[in-house]
């Protein structure tokens, strides 16, 4: 069964100089207990994917297609529904920056109760918190504390702690790792591996490819609020297709071989008034005539790719 289907999805914000296309015509599936990494540089719409799934973006946004996890249209859900049988339930997410989101004036524990009293949590709160403050290594003794006396760390750990306490089936990561130093950010990898190897289904929001090849079976490579390829990890990292994804690839720093780090010249298009045909034309090294048209998918050995070159 497929854990969840993104169908068509468009999220476009309302500005004063025309929508802003932040997620335009994405599409892909996730079996249960797979992961994904959606990959790409900062603005290409990848943290407004996370929210538009979860219901999450702002009131002067538009979204529209299906999102089906499970049997469940979630968009044809009304509010109430969502939000009481889905959200936390079923569905749940690690905001961007969500250390800090954590309210300084309440302890940790209270903030726990405040999750499992807004989803109608029926059972024993301390037995609950306790549980899942130890899933993610922490000690009891963190829930008397006030955010201020954790380490950046610890914080992040709360949280995916306080996103996972409803034992949803599955997880939106969004850049879990970003304003930590290396050591804390192994620690937050090995845990959303352990929890992937407990069942979980994670969607991984980063910039970070070697993030993504440590945790995804599956990447999805967004430009400019487009998915131009998606694919198994292995096939990505090893036969990428189109020019965007090689050109991030060949920008990572390596320590063995070729140390040369190449770059992408040029810089995004406007989201609100895009270029016509494919959105990396101006800044592609094997751009054609062709490009001028909106490229269509073309079904690769595991996924497709989004590139007239490969008609």
């Amino acid at each position: 069964m497929t854990s969840i289907l993104i169908k068509n999805l468009k999220t476009y914000y309302n500005t004063a100089g025309g929508p802003a296309r932040a997620v335009d015509d994405v599409s892909f599936s996730l079996e249960c207990g797979e992961s994904i990494g959606i990959a790409g540089e900062s603005g290409c719409g990848k943290s407004t994917l996370g929210l538009s799934i979860v219901r999450a973006t702002p009131e002067h946004s538009t979204t529209t297609g299906e999102v089906i996890l499970g049997e469940k249209s979630i968009f044809n859900l009304s509010k109430l529904e969502f939000t009481k049988n889905i959200r936390w339930k079923e569905i749940s997410m690690v905001f961007q920056g969500a250390m800090n989101s954590l309210d300084p004036v309440f302890t940790i524990e209270e903030q726990f109760v405040e999750v499992l009293k807004q989803h109608h949590f029926d059972g024993k709160y301390n037995e609950k918190i306790s549980e899942m403050v130890e899933s993610v290594g922490l000690n009891q003794d963190v829930l008397k504390k006030y955010p201020h006396e954790l380490s950046g760390g610890m914080k992040q750990r709360i949280v995916i702690a306080m996103a996972l306490v409803l034992k949803p089936k599955f997880i939106i990561a969004d850049e879990p790792t970003t304003a930590l130093d290396v050591l804390v950010q192994a620690q937050v990898i090995n845990l959303l591996k352990k929890l992937k190897k407990d069942g979980l289904s994670i969607m991984l929001i980063t910039h970070d490819l070697g993030i993504i090849s440590e945790i995804a079976e599956k990447i999805g490579i967004m430009y400019a609020g487009q998915i131009v390829e998606f694919g198994t990890a292995s096939e990505v990292f090893k036969n990428s297709k189109h020019p965007y994804t090689q050109g991030l690839l060949k920008s990572i720093p390596r320590l063995k071989g070729d140390k040369i780090t190449n770059f992408i010249k040029g810089t995004p298009p406007s989201l609100i008034n895009p270029p016509k045909g494919c959105r990396f034309r101006e800044r592609c090294p094997q751009a054609m005539e062709k490009c001028k048209q909106d490229p269509i998918n073309i079904k690769t050995d595991s996924g497709y790719v989004a590139c007239w070159l490969y008609e």
